[in-house]
């Protein structure tokens, strides 16, 4: 099953900041809800493990990531992951973000991302599967936000030894340890239940 999703935000620091901080595999697994890197292969290639908390169970998907494309000039990136779990489902797919600096000194981050889900996860359904997806981005972005944009107020800028201007580095956020699915699926659903509502009211 293929999923696609694309989001679109704005980060209220410096483009040169934001691109620093995203290039980065540690804070990109940082950010991520459930996702820790095991080992750095190199500084573009890491090996990493989502866990998904589903009640009392959690399911472990271990696989890599790596930086295709990192465009210093365009400030793009492009980042290809493979994972498996134990009971023999696969994630593989690509994550791309471009960055646009905007003319109020903060940053538009475009992010497109194409994953190829195999497993008894589809059994649960494109919608649904869709659903969570989003809504683990957002928790995503969330962090990237609240990261960057705290880093950037809480501190003044300094600068290294030839001048070029240096920020400081954000503070790690508080994040889960795992998914927790049910919890998301749940949202999920009352996010559907709200909307059928409102679109019922809206036609009486």
């Amino acid at each position: 099953m293929a999923i696609e999703i694309r989001e679109t935000f704005q980060v209220a620091a410096p483009i040169e900041q934001v691109w620093s901080f995203m290039k980065s595999p540690e804070n990109l697994a940082g950010c991520m809800p459930g996702a820790s890197i095991t080992q750095l292969i190199d500084e573009r290639s890491f090996i990493g493990t989502v866990k998904l908390r589903v009640g009392a169970i959690t399911a472990s998907y271990d696989g890599t990531m790596s930086f295709i494309k990192l465009d210093e000039s365009t400030r793009e990136m492009t980042l290809l992951a493979e994972a498996k779990e134990k009971g023999g489902g696969t994630v593989s797919g690509t994550i791309s973000a471009s960055l646009v600096a905007q003319p109020d000194g903060s940053t538009e981050v475009r992010c497109e991302s194409s994953t190829d889900l195999t497993g008894r996860i589809v059994q649960v359904g494109r919608g649904m599967i869709e659903g969570v997806s989003k809504q683990i981005i957002q928790k995503f972005v969330a962090n990237v936000k609240g990261m960057l944009e705290t880093a950037s107020a809480a501190a003044p800028v300094t600068a290294d030894s030839s001048g070029t201007p240096v920020s400081p580095p954000p503070p790690p956020p508080v994040k889960e340890d795992s998914i927790n699915v049910l919890a998301v699926v749940w949202k999920v659903i009352w996010d559907a239940i709200r909307g059928f509502f409102r679109r019922l009211l809206g036609r009486s």
